[in-house]
């Protein structure tokens, strides 16, 4: 009696099927820089030496148009790790505690643990306080293993400074060209711990989710002096800007506006901010290359999706403005690579705009882990394979400014244009047409010939970012 064609097929499959090595499911490396705004060779800063980074961009997808949805460490972090944004998360200050206003959150890595992951956090991924490691945000859900956070306080010694300027609360920042070794300062522990993790520490049969948060370029600005050694003071450029810039800023934006931030500095101060902050960028790039390195050498490399951003940007005198939590693009936008073993963008820049709370969808998209309902972000893989693709047509973000954090701004960002409110407009509207403007100088709100253009952005952050 002959066998149906029929029953053959279904017979050769099941049988394929059999003898088919499954293939194992992608391990995952994030990698998060606090404070860190886009001064990476990578993004084009014409001084930054960041040569791991750049490295991993070469091979890597670089989204040129990547923003936070709230320029502020744990309203940041949460919005990104529960890819959810500030509206849902209720998280707008430091002192906010997700797990108190959200009991049954399911983090990004908790998620990973409770579908197989092997989970370990070295460093800062949820907000943790400074300099103790108080204030915590951690997920106690999320890690198998979770390192302690405590900075390196008080400093190991530092040598005399070549640079001789006044630094101060409110003239100039601090900075401390440190005699200790890239281990005795908080991310080489952090780097030198991941890797032992990597190498002996976690569970071979499980795929991992490996997140290393690096403190630096956060304040102070403390590094090896040697990193301070690759800027030399005259190489450092301040950015320029025109006399009469913040005239047309409304007062919720300006420096004066968040008193703890505010700081008055002549040009060698500033350059001396610049330079330090450079050289912690410049240590926190060497801690990253060594778990690279270690990704290679212990050949993980090639089953490992590698992500690397900053949490939010930060401000070094633009519009007069120092620190974060601004809605200009230097403290919104920040540096985003994504590595997806054989992704067809994989080598490529992309302009298609990206959010932090993409990460979340995106890193089930990969692994094929399901995504939890009610993600707010949108899956990247599409420009990840074609770096032409474009998955949101525009990028919002939050921030909260005031002595009191009682001014609320809302602001998006779309391939051309940045239109910001300040309380609903009550208190200022701002639009730039980065096209002829991306400095955001000329604050277009009430040049009638963009009226149109005003309404539509305006109606769309109603849409979106609705009043809390």
């Amino acid at each position: 009696m002959k066998t149906p064609i029929r029953q053959l097929v279904v017979l050769a499959l099941a049988s394929a099927a059999v003898g088919a090595p499954v293939a194992p499911r992608p391990n995952i490396l994030l990698i998060l820089s606090d404070d860190l705004n886009v001064s990476l060779g990578a993004f084009g800063h014409p001084v930054a030496q960041t040569p791991h980074l750049d490295a991993l961009a070469r091979r890597s997808v670089r989204f040129d148009r990547a923003y936070c949805q709230f320029p502020h460490c744990n309203p940041s972090r949460a919005s990104m790790m529960t890819g959810l944004r500030p509206n849902t998360t209720r998280v707008t200050l430091n002192s906010d505690n997700l797990y108190q206003i959200h009991p049954d959150i399911v983090t990004l890595p908790h998620h990973f643990r409770r579908n197989g992951y092997a989970t370990a956090r070295f460093g800062k991924i949820f907000h943790l306080g400074v300099p103790a490691g108080t204030e915590s945000r951690d997920d106690p859900k999320a890690w198998e293993v979770g390192s302690i956070f405590k900075d390196e306080r008080p400093y190991p010694p530092a040598r005399d400074s070549v640079v001789k300027v006044k630094t101060g609360k409110k003239e100039g920042l601090p900075w401390n060209e440190s005699t200790a070794r890239d281990d005795e300062l908080v991310d080489g522990a952090f780097a030198r711990d991941a890797i032992k993790w990597l190498e002996g520490g976690r569970d071979p049969a499980k795929p991992f989710f490996l997140a290393v948060g690096f403190h630096r370029p956060h304040l102070p600005f403390v590094a090896p002096a040697k990193y301070f050694d690759l800027y030399p003071l005259g190489k450092i450029v301040l950015p320029v800007e025109p006399a009469n810039d913040i005239d047309d800023i409304p007062l919720p934006a300006r420096n004066e506006a968040v008193p703890q931030y505010t700081m008055s500095a002549t040009p060698e101060q500033r350059r001396a901010v610049i330079r330090a902050y450079l050289a912690t960028v410049s240590y926190m790039d060497a801690q990253a290359g060594r778990v690279l390195e270690a990704l290679r050498r212990l050949k993980l490399e090639a089953n490992t999706i590698v992500v690397f951003a900053g949490d939010h940007g930060w401000h070094l005198g633009e519009h007069g403005l120092w620190h974060k939590r601004s809605l200009f693009e230097p403290s919104a936008r920040v540096p985003l690579i994504v590595h997806a073993p054989g992704a067809k963008g994989n080598g490529q820049a992309t302009p298609s705009l990206a959010e932090l709370v993409d990460v979340y969808p995106t890193l089930c998209d990969l692994t094929g882990v399901p995504a939890p309902a009610g993600l707010e972000g949108r899956s990247l893989r599409p420009v990840l394979n074609d770096a032409t693709a474009r998955v949101s047509a525009a990028a919002f973000t939050q921030a909260r400014r005031g002595p009191k954090h009682e001014h609320w701004g809302r602001s998006v960002r779309t391939a051309r244009w940045r239109c910001t409110e300040w309380d609903e407009g009550r208190n200022g509207i701002e639009l730039y047409d980065h096209d002829a403007d991306p400095g955001e100088f000329t604050n277009l709100a009430k040049d009638p010939k963009h009226a149109a253009t005003l309404k539509e952005l305006r109606a769309l952050l109603a849409q979106r970012l609705p009043t809390r």
